[in-house]
Order: structure tokens, then sequence, then C-alpha cells
């Protein structure tokens, strides 16, 4: 290997030791199987397929009933057979899993997923009402430093004290506000959305504008649940939209996804604006609207991961993520930490750290990262210190129920996070941290000895 090239895989060899010895606690974090990676590690990615395969109509794979369609050509590029086929798989495969009539299997992110989603509906100046940053939202949700707030407007609301949506407030802002879009999603929300409740919140608001509302959900953190079973899908209550990203807890490539609900027509058709169009005002939105080519080995290994996640196999995995997140938050209450709405109902733990253990965030998760447990600060609802030293940890079960873990080790992990509290307010500061790293030696060695117990899917 050239001097080059040696030292990057170096590093990677290094990351997979990291992740061996450690266990992964970020809850947007998941271990891909060797398939997908396979995928996403293939010939595709030397192929540029800007536009869309032809549609078809088709909600399940059928070479003879393609064939004799005599497809249009929507590419800009020659040599899309296999491509084509690709992307169609992994659509009707996504439209299966979440029961929706259509879904853009191109957006390279969630953030970029969410973008084309306000570009479809919204112009520029609309009113978008999403949950804000400190309670929970994501960035895409309105933050200032985004350029969608420099694009739209947005209001935000919040939580309540027991941590659950302040339904009121959100009911408040909508009338007064009368957004083109509501938005229901976030990144450290711990409960389920009332979407009975928030379908007919957008109903009274279309009413009293005298125009359609669209309404979203941004389940990028809860997707594999709502796929698995084990979580309410929006669609079931009138929702038009549902973004998401194909990792977490759905297990798949790092990229976003968009599913919709409405009537299916090629891309190339320049629809009303209307609900029942949504699904081609995105399909432009993406392209040519805000993305290029897509990433062709990308849309592959999330059409592997669709089908792996069809799989029976899957809606196991999911109530154990469920499972193991309820015993960890349990587990967690009983060795002093204070959660956020004082537990949780899917696989996301927030945990108020400077009330429980008087240290911050940051502090924890650098302490944590020292034993091989990694996880996140996080910002509270009630959060007035800087964002970079936040109250709140964050973490989750996704990526741990992958390796297997189980009842037994939530334990484990419950103790072994209670013990580095102690010895952070022992130290008092990361200055004096060096001074117990016996204790954390000690620790660590229990870590990674558990760990090594649990093979990483595609790796080991």
């Amino acid at each position: 290997m050239s001097e080059f090239i040696e030292p990057v895989f170096d590093l990677i060899e290094k990351e997979k030791k990291r992740q061996r010895e450690g266990l992964e606690l970020i809850p947007s974090e998941n271990y891909v199987s060797s398939n997908v990676l396979s995928a996403m590690g293939s010939i595709l990615t030397n192929k540029y397929s800007e536009g869309y395969p032809s549609f078809t109509g088709l909600t399940e794979w059928d070479d003879d009933e393609i064939a004799s369609k005599k497809l249009a050509n929507h590419r800009y590029y020659g040599g899309q057979r296999n491509v084509d086929r690709i992307e169609r798989l992994a659509i009707a495969r996504a439209c299966r899993l979440f029961h929706a009539d259509h879904a853009n299997v191109q957006p390279h992110s969630g953030a970029q997923a969410n973008m084309a989603v306000y570009y479809a509906w919204c112009r520029p100046g609309d009113t978008i009402l999403g949950m804000s940053l400190p309670a929970g939202g994501h960035l895409t949700h309105g933050a200032k430093v985004t350029l969608d707030a420099h694009i739209w407007k947005f209001v935000n609301y919040g939580v309540t004290a027991e941590g659950d949506i302040d339904y009121d407030e959100l009911e408040r802002k909508a009338l007064e506000n009368l957004p083109n879009l509501i938005l229901i999603g976030y990144s450290a929300y711990m409960k389920i959305p009332d979407f009975k409740r928030i379908a007919r919140i957008r109903d009274d608001v279309s009413r009293k504008a005298g125009h359609e509302v669209l309404l979203m959900a941004d389940m990028a953190h809860v997707a594999g649940l709502i796929a698995g079973g084990v979580h309410p899908n929006p669609f079931d209550y009138g929702f038009n939209v549902v973004t998401t990203t194909t990792h977490k807890t759905l297990r798949g490539p790092r990229g976003g996804l968009i599913l919709s609900k409405g009537h299916v027509a090629s891309p190339l058709s320049k629809p009303d604006h209307t609900l029942k169009n949504i699904p081609v005002l995105i399909d432009r939105a993406v392209f040519p609207g805000t993305q290029g080519g897509p990433l062709d080995h990308i849309i592959a290994a999330k059409a592997v991961a669709f089908g792996e996640a069809l799989q029976p196999s899957f809606r196991t995995y999911v109530k154990n993520i469920v499972d193991n997140a309820k015993i960890l938050a349990d587990d967690l209450k009983e060795n002093g930490f204070i959660l956020q709405g004082n537990g949780t109902a899917n696989h996301l733990i927030l945990v108020d750290i400077r009330a429980s253990y008087g240290i911050d965030g940051k502090f924890f998760e650098r302490a944590l990262d020292k034993i091989g447990l990694t996880m996140n600060a996080n910002v509270l609802p009630s959060d007035k210190s800087d964002a970079f030293r936040p109250s709140g940890i964050r973490l989750g079960t996704p990526a741990v129920t992958t390796r297997g873990l189980g009842i037994e080790e939530m334990h484990m992990i419950a103790k072994w996070m209670k013990d580095v509290a102690l010895i952070c307010q022992k130290a008092g500061d990361e200055d004096h941290l060096p001074e117990y790293s016996d204790e954390l030696k000690s620790i660590r060695r229990d870590v990674k000895a558990l760990a090594l117990r649990f093979p990483i899917p595609g790796i080991d």
C-alpha cells in the first residue's frame, strides 16, 4: 500500500477495534449486516443516474410485467437497466414496509429528505410548525443556524414538565399562525405522539386557513419500530408524508427516505399543488430541486435493508430494542439517575446528569468514552447552560440489541454508568479525571470483556 492509502486503512482498522471492544449506546447509531456492507461497497458507486427509474406503478417486482410496459426513459444518462431495477425494488419494499403509496429512496440524508418536503410544499416565507431543538426536535425543524430557517418561517412548540409534547401549545400556535405544514418529529423524545389529536389540529387549521395543510412526521429515530409493528404508523392517522433516515432503528445504510400518500405519477408530469399530488411534488423537489445524482450503491444497500426489515426476525429485533430500553431506563432510575419524562416508550433515554450527579453532559460523555461506553451529551428542555456543556446525556438500545445484549447486560450498563458518575463527582472536572485512571481502567476491562462476547454483524 502507498503512503497515501495505508494511513486511512490503518485508521479504519482502529475504528473496527474500537467498535468491537466497546458498546455503542448512541440511539442514532446501529450496525448493518454484511449484505448491506457489500452493497455499499459495490461497483454501483461507479454509476451516474440523475433522474428516476421509469414509472411503473408496480408495488412488487415482476420482470415480465415491467418489460411489457415499454417504459419511457426518465434518466439523463444511459446504461440504467440494472440501476432502474434496483431503485424500483427499493421503492416497492419501502412502500410495503410503511404502507405508503410512494417512496423516494434518493435523499442522501434525513436533513435533505426534510428540506425536499419543505421545498415541495412550501413557498419561501411560508410557515412551518415543528418541535423546538431544546425540547427534543432536530436542527432541521427550524433551528436558526440552518438554511431552512432562512427560507421558511418556523414556529416551534415544546414539551411539558412530564416530557410529553405540549399539545395545548401546539394547538394554540397552530391556530394563531396557520402554518402551511405541521411537523411532528424529534431526536430526543421518549414518548409516543398522539397522532390522532395532531391530525385533528391539522384539520382545524385547514378549515380556519382555507387552504390545505400538509401533515408530516419525521420518524428518523423510530422508523424501524414502525416497520416492526411496535410503534404506531402516522399514515394510519391521516399523515401525508413520513421522512426518515435509513440507519438508526431501521438498521440500513446512512441515508434518507421520503414516504407519502397520494396519487403516484411520472416525475416528468407537472401536477397541481395539492396534497393528492404530493408524491410527484416530492419527486420533483428531490431531483432536480435539491439534489443531483443519487448514490446508487446506497440505494442498493437500502433495498437490502428494507428486505431484511420485511423478515419476521426483524419484528423480534425491534421488540427487543424497546424491552431493553425500558429495562435500562428502570435500572438507571434505581441507580440514582433522573430521566427526562421519567422513562421511555421507545428506544431512547434522556438523562438529566446535572440534576442526578451534579456534572455536565459533555464531562460525563468523555468519561464514559474512556471505559468504552459511547453516548452523547444532549440539551434538555430546561437547559439554560452552554449547548456545548448541556445538562443531559442521550443513550439508546438499537446497536447493543443488534449485538444480542439483553436484560442482564442492561443491568451491567446501568451499574457502570453509576460508577463513572461517582468518579466524575469525585474528580470535579476533566482536568482531575486522570487521578482516577486506575478505577476507569478496571471498569474498561469489564466493558471490553462483555463487548467481545457479542460479535458485531457484518464485521465478525
